[in-house]
């Protein structure tokens, strides 16, 4: 028998952005005990937690900390030193998901080719060594394409679009000492992402199919169920469980992927942790996101996935106009609606695409869930803070 950790264990987050602060919030009001480890002070996840560790993510003896203080590991975002992660491992420690998870995930090259041999759809790719090779591998693609590097991005960076023949001559002088690949370019009408849940006795959930809308590469929009097909709504939920399946794993997994003009779908990437597209469940699911990360951690029965209400999550995102110190302008008129929640990570400043926050809105239509969208939009603004 798996243990179960039950309240008040302790939990250990590595990361102390607003996804350890959710995560944080939930395992606090359930009873456990946080510790987050960020190098920044007073992180987001930080000021809600029992003790937050300022150290950098490089720092083994920081973690080995964290890891003597904590019943169980886990993390809120991938660019972590998994070689630290494999040894704390080894030496007994709870972490969950795996390093060698992590390990194949943290590489968008090795876990498209992990995917390809679970036989799981995904765009075409391959390894680029050198300019020499770019030209010769691009050849065997269609234009557009995309170059990848394969450790390090995310929300669009590290990814080149190539749009066609000439473009490639601007890669002459390119660093190809890091690990790189080219993908073919999938036109897709749709991104899509499926949030699942897995304990340690095996037990897994999933949350419907969300639909993403996307601005420079960073999620604006979410909208849940989904506007698509039936039958495309099933196959994408069992591509889903068949990635996890795949891995063998625990905790709260986020499939992202692409819907092309065919309803043909291709795997863009995995997240092994909770996922900015799963925001909503706080409100609109019976358990959300969050919880089930730690049900599933600590080998608690799942909480059921069922969506309440239609909802749809909108990133608070920085501009141009301002960098600093900031208050949301239009927060009073906000509140006055029913259905509108306003979420801010506690971040002491403001930057362009730097998310500080987000608001998730309910409803009974899609008519009623746009409406709310625009007023969110129409209402509001970042402005300086000056108090």
């Amino acid at each position: 028998m798996n243990k179960v950790y039950l309240p008040p264990s302790r939990i250990g987050v590595i990361g102390g952005g607003q996804l350890g602060r959710m995560l944080a919030f939930e395992a606090k009001r359930m009873g456990y005990e946080v510790f987050v480890l960020d190098p920044k002070e007073n992180s987001p996840a930080g000021q809600v937690s029992d003790f937050q560790f300022v150290a950098s993510f490089d720092d083994f003896e920081a973690l080995l900390s964290l890891a003597q203080k904590t019943d169980i590991l886990t993390y809120e975002f991938e660019h972590i030193n998994v070689e630290h992660l494999l040894r704390l491992k080894e030496m007994g420690y709870k972490i969950y998901p795996s390093p060698e998870t992590l390990k194949i995930i943290q590489n968008k090259y090795l876990q498209r080719e992990y995917l390809k041999r679970l036989g799981l759809p995904v765009p075409k790719f391959k390894r680029v060594e050198s300019f020499e090779d770019l030209i010769i591998k691009a050849g065997q693609f269609s234009f557009p394409l995309m170059l990848k590097h394969a450790r390090g991005g995310y929300d669009g960076k590290g990814n080149i679009l190539i749009k066609d023949q000439k473009d490639l001559e601007e890669f002459k002088n390119f660093d190809f000492k890091r690990e790189i690949f080219i993908e073919e370019y999938i036109h897709f009408k749709k991104e899509i992402s499926i949030i699942l849940c897995r304990n340690l006795d095996g037990d897994l959930k999933f949350y419907l199919p969300f639909e993403n809308y996307h601005e420079d590469s960073i999620l604006k929009i979410t909208k849940c169920p989904a506007d698509i097909k039936e039958d495309v709504k099933k196959e994408a939920i069992n591509i889903a469980k068949a990635v996890l399946e795949g891995f063998d794993d625990v905790g709260v997994f986020c499939i992202e992927m692409f819907l092309d003009y065919d309803d043909r779908i291709y795997i863009n990437e995995i997240a092994p942790r909770v996922h900015n597209s799963g925001h909503l469940t706080i409100e609109a699911c019976v358990s959300s996101q969050f919880e089930n990360h730690l049900r599933s951690i600590a080998n608690l029965p799942l909480g059921s996935t069922e969506l309440l209400k239609r909802a749809a999550m909108i990133n608070i995102l920085g501009d141009r106009k301002l960098t600093g110190k900031y208050t949301i302008e239009g927060f009073k008129e906000l509140l006055k609606m029913n259905g509108i929640y306003v979420h801010l990570y506690g971040k002491d400043f403001v930057d362009n695409k730097k998310k500080i926050g987000h608001v998730t809105v309910i409803g009974e239509t899609d008519e009623e869930i746009n409406e709310k969208i625009e007023f969110v939009k129409n209402n509001l603004k970042i402005g300086e803070f000056n108090g």
